[in-house]
């Protein structure tokens, strides 16, 4: 689920006032595609995985987007938290790839949306060899 203080969004975010519920979710699906794409530029991530049970129905149908596997959330305070789950790549060094993978994408997500990114986290679903 995505929770987000959309009042305070609202009256104090960068995207506008009077942002509806509708463009407030593409923007959350706009933040989410950054972030999976950022991520999957790093060495050692081979893949996003699935999160949640529609997630693993679009994966089921062949359906590849980025945002499988990400979860956003905007605080009252406007800073981003992002949640990646991840298929790495056997092998490598989960510490490396994991530090590379954090400050790509809050660099990605900062640049592209103006917002504060107040921490990614990064969960390993999938080992692939």
């Amino acid at each position: 689920g995505l929770c987000f203080g959309i009042s305070a969004f609202l009256r104090k975010g960068s995207a506008g006032v009077g942002l509806g519920i509708a463009a407030m979710m593409y923007f959350l699906n706009l933040i989410a595609n950054i972030a999976g794409s950022a991520a999957c530029e790093n060495y050692g991530i081979v893949g996003m995985n699935s999160a949640n049970a529609s997630d693993t129905i679009l994966q089921l149908v062949g359906s590849e987007n980025m945002k499988r596997g990400v979860k956003v959330v905007i605080g009252a305070d406007n800073k981003v938290k992002i949640d990646l789950h991840v298929t790495l790549m056997y092998g490598v060094s989960f510490p490396a790839v994991a530090n590379n993978a954090i400050s790509n994408v809050k660099y990605r997500v900062e640049e592209m949306t103006g917002l504060s990114v107040d921490c990614v986290n990064i969960y390993v679903e999938a080992v692939r060899v």
